[in-house]
């Protein structure tokens, strides 16, 4: 199964496990330094980043690989979803002749498979990208536990892929979701995305189950702000 389809398989009961999502994407607009009025957001899913915009936008494109958050995303005049991967050519030719304000993206950027890529073509378009990814240390104890590696990246190959087009500032916070009982927080991991498409063994999963210490979950996170171009 595929990242995409792990989001899609949820998406309507995303609204509901994806409440550490929920505070990034608020943090992200909250720590906007001024107001944008024409933006590009990737990894959009149904609009946790634009629905905090209190400002008008004069131009506003939302791109997400699955078309199931695509669907539920706001629909407006001067907003245009597109459902592409921004890990292919098409992404790429979708934007090469655009420019923007800024460019966000909240919890969507740590499954790419070529980030400084993506950094390089964004940066013939903006000056600037306020971004929020999860890292490979988000359920760190699980991935200890059953000797697994994350599918995301690791905080190190997030800052060298945005440090070479850039100047920025990393910041990089551990949330620490909490549960009544094992049985919710197992099904917090299942539905929550951030998973992705690694599913434990039954063995594994028993193990897992016996095994964890904690009451919570860990996510980590590291906000980006670029300064300036290299």
């Amino acid at each position: 199964m595929s990242v995409k389809n792990q989001f899609s398989k949820y998406a309507n009961e995303y609204k509901n496990h994806n409440i550490i999502q929920q505070i990034v994407a608020k943090s992200l607009v909250r720590e906007l330094k001024f107001q944008p009025k024409r933006i590009l957001e990737l990894g959009c899913g149904s609009g946790q980043v634009f629905n905090h915009i209190s400002w008008e936008v004069e131009f506003y494109k939302a791109i997400d690989a699955s078309s199931s958050m695509c669907e539920l995303h706001p629909k407006a005049n001067n907003i245009e979803v597109k459902c592409l991967n921004f890990d292919t050519q098409d992404f790429i030719n979708e934007i090469k002749n655009d420019s923007y304000d800024i460019v966000l993206s909240s919890s969507a950027l740590q499954w790419s498979n070529n980030l400084a890529k993506i950094i390089e073509h964004l940066s013939y378009i903006t000056k600037e990208i306020n971004a929020v990814l999860f890292t490979s240390n988000t359920f760190k104890t699980i991935q200890e536990i059953t000797n697994t590696k994350s599918p995301i990246l690791d905080e190190d190959s997030i800052k060298e892929a945005f440090s070479k087009f850039f100047n920025c500032e990393f910041e990089t916070i551990l949330y620490k979701l909490e549960f009544d009982n094992k049985k919710d927080l197992f099904d917090y991991i299942k539905k929550s995305g951030v998973s992705g498409e690694k599913s434990l063994s039954y063995s594994d999963s028993k193990k897992l189950y016996k095994e964890y210490p904690y009451n919570y979950l860990e996510f980590e996170v590291i906000f980006v702000k670029t300064i300036s171009k290299l």
